[in-house]
């Protein structure tokens, strides 16, 4: 029996599939195996368009439940090691802003260069509508797999001791790599982002929890202006029917984000301790079966 189940354009959501998708959501996300990419398939497995604007907010949502978590369990991290002393606030502030300058500029050109070369002559191009592309996902998954088995085999960032960024593991050259491969991933799903934040940082030869904390907290930036984004494609998507369509849609979103966080604090817990004992190629394993099971989920929709 559906619970509260809402229709429009291409897209057809009810509670308990919201409920499904933020637990994924919510038990993927601290792993590198792109969260985002397993709520996507999950959804198309339910029938639901991931790139409708309402489906693409409420995964939007889903991280920013998921980032509340990161937040809470993070906090008392970076407090210790981002706000010790004068000079490693300012650190951690330079550092965060290459990053993130980094990651708008890629992200930004590499997002004109698919809607206004790679998808020229299609009707309202959007980026968007990459996101139900199972080949694309596939690709990603497939990539990032890769990279990550690369970062895993480089030890030189096993060491877990000295997190701090004032210490030397961190740099304003590195954090700008790190931000620029941020960057890539924002147009593809499947090519996780904190897969290939954390494998880049270690590659660089950063410690394993620096460059873990410091990605998670690139995350926390991301997030706000990817919302402000979604919220104005959903705008534009309905026109003046943006008041009733959008109270439903943050009413779904809302949901989601409870669960996302709920399902985010228990899961880290346990995903940062598989994280932290330096198991980083398994991720790589797991992506790479991952995106020969997309890969073959797409062989058998086309031929159904």
């Amino acid at each position: 029996m559906l619970l509260g189940r809402r229709r429009t354009e291409g897209i057809a959501v009810n509670v308990l599939q919201v409920i499904i998708l933020s637990l994924i959501q919510g038990a993927c996300e601290l792993l590198p195996v792109s969260s985002s990419a397993h709520v996507l398939v999950a959804a198309k497995l339910m029938g639901i368009d991931p790139s409708n604007p309402e489906m693409t907010f409420l995964l939007v949502m889903l991280h920013t439940g998921t980032m509340f978590a990161v937040i809470v369990y993070f906090w008392r991290s970076w407090r210790s090691d981002y706000f010790s002393s004068p000079s490693a606030f300012w650190n951690t502030v330079k550092g965060l802003v290459i990053a993130s300058f980094a990651t708008a500029v890629v992200g930004g050109i590499l997002l004109l260069l698919i809607e206004k070369v790679v998808m020229r002559g299609q009707p309202d191009a959007e980026v968007e509508s990459l996101f139900s592309n199972l080949a694309v996902i596939s690709c990603a998954l497939a990539a990032v797999g890769l990279l990550i088995l690369i970062a895993g085999r480089d030890r030189r960032g096993g060491n877990v001791e000295g997190i701090s960024l004032p210490n030397g593991a961190m740099n304003l050259c590195k954090s700008a790599w790190i931000g620029a491969v941020q960057g890539l991933c924002l147009p593809f799903r499947g090519f996780s982002r904190s897969g290939a934040t954390i494998s880049t940082g270690l590659i660089l030869g950063i410690r394993r929890l620096a460059a873990e904390k410091f990605s998670f907290a690139l995350a926390v930036i991301l997030t706000p202006p990817v919302i402000v984004r979604e919220l104005l494609r959903l705008i534009k998507a309905h026109g003046s029917a943006v008041p009733q369509a959008g109270l439903s849609s943050f009413a779904f979103a809302g949901l989601g984000m409870l669960c996302s966080f709920l399902a985010g604090l228990l899961a880290l817990r346990w995903l940062t301790r598989l994280l932290e004992r330096g198991r980083w190629q398994w991720f790589g394993y797991y992506c790479l079966l991952a995106a020969l099971t997309v890969f073959l989920l797409r062989t058998v929709q086309g031929h159904s």
